[in-house]
């Protein structure tokens, strides 16, 4: 009945788009591959990205705001991405989607099975650097060797790179504000429906 705890559900556009990999042996995947690569942040433009997002929901119990994209900008972050797929630059590539920045990293490293550990300076807002949901941005890893040449396409196609940090151990570290266990992570994001759907039969027993 399109409804969710008694509310309709939000208005939701759905495009549904298939691809062709021209050369399978330059897919990309989404989590982190070595000890030692460099994590940069791809596109954008720095906005907050909090209107309409998950945080906003969640932390604040708000569904506001007007989430918006640039197009043009979103095409050439697109391009420019799949340029250093298809050229070898670049080791792994994850929308930031739900969730922001942080979660996207979070799930970089869950798929890995590795750590990063960020010392990028944040000078704006900490939840929106974070939890905000701008569109058009990737994390993408390279091998220092390469950040050369990553640094160079991106100059070249007028596309933001923000350097993050560097893959290694077993935690997602960011400098002085998160430090945590990936297995804690890995628990937290793979059990999530399970515990939903374990609190919907509590509930529903208790009105039984």
């Amino acid at each position: 009945d399109n409804e969710i705890q008694g509310k309709a559900i939000y208005p939701t556009p759905v495009v549904g788009m298939v691809g062709l990999i021209e050369d399978i042996d330059r897919h990309c995947t989404s989590g982190f591959k070595d000890k030692g690569d460099l994590v940069f942040l791809l596109g954008g433009e720095g906005i907050d990205g909090l209107d309409g997002s998950e945080y906003l929901e969640l932390v604040h119990g708000q569904v506001a705001g007007r989430p918006v994209i640039d197009l043009d900008l979103e095409k050439s972050s697109q391009q420019c991405c799949l340029s250093l797929i298809r050229s070898g630059v670049i080791k792994s590539a994850h929308d930031c989607s739900d969730g922001g920045l942080a979660v996207a990293v979070a799930e970089c490293c869950i798929l890995g099975s590795i750590g990063i550990e960020a010392g990028c300076k944040i000078r704006d807002r900490l939840d929106a650097a974070l939890f905000g949901e701008e569109p058009s941005r990737f994390v993408v890893s390279v091998a220092p060797t390469k950040a050369a040449k990553l640094k160079k396409e991106a100059a070249r196609q007028g596309v933001r790179l923000m350097e993050l940090g560097e893959v290694g151990g077993t935690r997602l570290v960011v400098e002085g504000l998160v430090n945590a266990r990936l297995d804690d992570l890995r628990t937290a994001w793979r059990g999530a429906l399970e515990r939903a759907l374990s609190e919907l039969v509590r509930r529903h027993e208790s009105l039984r």
